[in-house]
């Protein structure tokens, strides 16, 4: 009974879904297609392709760079169909390994029963994408001259600080001399008093001496 599905019944539905023959021929290629080769091929020739493949890249829309860095590229080729397409014409130009190949069977099959083919050929030209420097982060250098100023504003304050000091600071000996003036005529008047009491004191002895 099996053998039977597979040389008459799946053969037959084969045909009459792919009345054009489009899928078959995309099966055919599919087995057709060696990987290990292309694959040698490609590394052989990095060099000499690098630059236009590069070329390429750079000019190709932001659907086939986001291909490019999608681990998983063929579940989104159909949705991609004629970018993708017209991306593989472009590598045949530049004679990418494999690219031709590939672009001749989409031209007569499509994208997407090709989908395995054109996976492979996007994940070989991945490694040539230059890769995006991050972004330096600018420094601060607004702020330093905020410290200078702040720096060189507290310094003058403090000159100035001291300058009133150094001008107060004579004021205070004269002051000083001035409250201690008054003590030393206190203590003048007070000996003047003393000496005057002891010269009215002596006459007053000399009688009773007699």
């Amino acid at each position: 009974m099996a053998s039977v599905w597979k040389t008459k019944v799946l053969p037959g539905l084969n045909k009459f879904f792919d009345k054009d023959g489009k899928k078959a021929a995309a099966a055919e290629f599919l087995k057709s297609f060696n990987k290990e080769e292309i694959g040698k091929e490609i590394d052989d020739k990095k060099t000499e392709i690098e630059p236009k493949v590069v070329e390429v890249v750079e000019s190709s829309p932001p659907e086939i760079k986001a291909l490019l860095k999608d681990k998983k590229p063929a579940s989104k080729i159909k949705k991609n169909a004629p970018a993708v397409t017209k991306f593989l014409e472009e590598l045949a130009k530049i004679e990418f390994p494999g690219a031709k190949l590939v672009s001749d069977a989409v031209a007569k099959s499509g994208t997407t029963p090709l989908s395995p083919a054109i996976a492979f050929i996007l994940e070989k030209v991945a490694p040539f994408v230059p890769k995006e420097e991050p972004k330096a982060e600018p420094e601060p250098a607004a702020a330093a001259p905020a410290a200078e100023t702040t720096t060189e504003t507290t310094s003058r304050e403090v000159a100035v600080e001291e300058e009133k000091k150094e001008e107060a600071a004579p004021a205070e000996p004269a002051a000083a001399a001035a409250e201690a003036a008054p003590s030393t005529e206190v203590v003048e008047e007070k000996k003047e008093e003393a000496a005057a009491e002891a010269e009215a004191a002596a006459p007053a002895a000399e009688p009773e001496k007699k």
